[in-house]
């Protein structure tokens, strides 16, 4: 904590993850080298794919993603209404249109009815190429559903798992459902890399592709070129690629992050059990499916008076966000498409009402108990 304020979130970083970065410091290798391809190889095996490729952000990630499955100028791309910009920017970067899809209201994720109704009656149907559910809070997204709607049309599904880390959709682990998923490891994220992310799938075509516009289009990195028996020097570019890779000092980080993984959860899972035991008499967050595993990155309580609630919180020293103004309410996203505020009714009134509490590992017990009986009269008193 901070003085007596509880911020709202705060990683939980400790020897091990310091440890590892001083010996990095100290080996002298700096950017993606051997503890890149450890913690590359430690993801892969946690999740069950086939290929991890670790990132500088999950924006890098998603943009990859978009162009390892083709997307072109005039393409179109499905996506929440209710997300952070970055899902929605990444397909403008082709030149390509974001058609923004509303949600589900008790579980903020995008609605798969929604989704078919956009396959069925949206003037530019046919230029459809890709969905990105992003599973919010870390509450997986109705994949069956999704993944059959993408099925039927042929179409790509991409998942933003920023919050989804280590999350399980009908025990199957979030990062192995979809055709390519991408992680963040941000500062408040689940696991973080201060800044980073991951990139997995099971197709080696999108995985060699992302893997060579990752940096520069070289057909190799810098550690494959290091351990080469042709000269350090050499290497050919055959794509005009980015600079995405992550470095070993982040990796540095993911690797003891990652090792923490089921602890964590644990640690987050026990928190949101006693919010919901306390919360019970107001609008807690809506658990769709008992058999899925909720990685609890965020816990979004709905209140009325939100804003003054906030304030409130605030004047108690404790930390709070709102997960997300919807896109269609922005001034880019809004003056680029002729949105209207109405036209997402469903965001629209779940934004009026949505608040994030305080749920990291960093809690202590004394702290959960504070926030409970704050929000508790908070909440009476409103």
């Amino acid at each position: 904590m901070v003085g007596n304020c509880i911020p709202f979130a705060l990683p939980d970083i400790g020897e091990e993850e310091i440890n590892e970065v001083v010996d990095s410091l100290r080996n002298g290798w700096l950017t993606a080298g051997p503890k890149t391809q450890r913690f590359e190889n430690d993801f892969k095996n946690y999740v069950g794919c086939e290929f991890a490729l670790a990132v500088n952000s999950a924006t890098s990630g998603l943009h990859l993603a978009l162009e390892a499955i083709g997307l072109e100028r005039g393409d179109k791309v499905i996506v929440p209404v209710n997300t952070f910009t970055a899902t929605a920017e990444v397909v403008r970067y082709f030149e390509a249109d974001p058609i923004f899809c509303d949600i589900d209201a008790r579980t903020f994720n995008i609605d798969p009815t929604q989704i078919e109704k956009i396959l069925t009656t949206h003037p530019d149907r046919n230029k459809i190429k890709a969905i990105i559910p992003v599973h919010i809070a870390g509450q997986p997204c109705d994949m069956e559903k999704i993944l059959h709607l993408a099925k039927s049309r042929d179409l790509f599904v991409i998942e933003d798992a920023a919050h989804a880390f280590p999350a399980k959709w009908k025990g199957k682990k979030i990062g192995c459902v979809g055709d390519i998923t991408v992680f963040s490891f941000y500062a408040t994220k689940t696991l973080s890399t201060a800044e980073g992310g991951m990139i997995t799938t099971n197709n080696p075509r999108f995985a060699e592709r992302m893997k060579v516009m990752r940096l520069h289009g070289f057909d190799r990195d810098m550690w494959d070129r290091n351990i080469s028996e042709k000269p350090k020097w050499y290497y050919s570019v055959v794509a005009p690629g980015f600079k995405y890779n992550m470095n070993d000092l982040s990796a540095s980080l993911g690797i003891h992050q990652l090792a923490k993984a089921d602890q964590f959860l644990n640690r987050r899972a026990e928190i949101a059990r006693r919010y919901n035991e306390a919360f019970k008499d107001l609008c807690i967050p809506y658990i769709e499916r008992t058999s899925d595993t909720h990685a609890h990155h965020l816990y979004i309580l709905k209140v009325k008076n939100r804003d003054r609630f906030i304030e409130r919180m605030s004047g108690e020293g404790i930390g709070t966000s709102v997960h997300f103004i919807p896109l269609h309410l922005q001034p880019y996203w809004k003056e680029q498409y002729q949105l209207k505020e109405n036209d997402f009714p469903v965001a629209l009134k779940n934004f009026d009402e949505i608040v994030s509490l305080p749920i990291y590992t960093k809690l202590r017990d004394e702290d959960i108990s504070r926030i409970i009986e704050a929000v508790l009269r908070i909440t009476n008193e409103l």
